[in-house]
């Protein structure tokens, strides 16, 4: 079972990061939420990780939808989005987010399929923006 929607980036992460704010913006999302892995866990830890960004997206007219079919998930919200160095394939960013059906599986309110259908819409349209413009092949 999947629960990602991703695709591979021929960038550097930086410019990742910017064209990825770039193209959920054009969907409608704005970034509530901004997690920096790599620093928290040298922080916190001590670890050295690669470039591990997740952005908590959130398109206020699709999450206002959802909390109404179901009040719980907002554990699920808002929609996150990983953007990740590959540490296998340097000059390679990953960006992956997370598949709105996942809520679907979770919760058994029949309205929800339209709203994660809807966002999940939207999601890829922001990944295809992001793929035309310099995915891995």
């Amino acid at each position: 079972m999947s629960y990602a929607l991703s695709i591979r980036l021929l960038t550097t992460f930086d410019d990742a990061v910017a064209r990825t704010r770039n193209a959920l913006a054009d969907e409608g999302f704005g970034v509530l939420t901004e997690i920096d892995m790599k620093a928290t866990l040298k922080a916190k830890l001590d670890e050295d990780m690669e470039d591990y960004l997740i952005l908590g997206a959130c398109n206020p007219p699709l999450a206002h939808r959802a909390v109404e079919c179901d009040r719980r998930i907002g554990l699920l919200l808002p929609c996150n989005v990983a953007i990740r160095a590959d540490p296998a394939d340097p000059g390679t960013v990953i960006i992956d987010a997370m598949d709105p059906e996942v809520m679907v599986r979770l919760s058994d309110e029949p309205g929800l399929h339209e709203v994660a259908d809807d966002a999940a819409e939207k999601l890829r349209a922001a990944l295809a923006t992001l793929q035309g413009s310099g995915a891995a092949e």
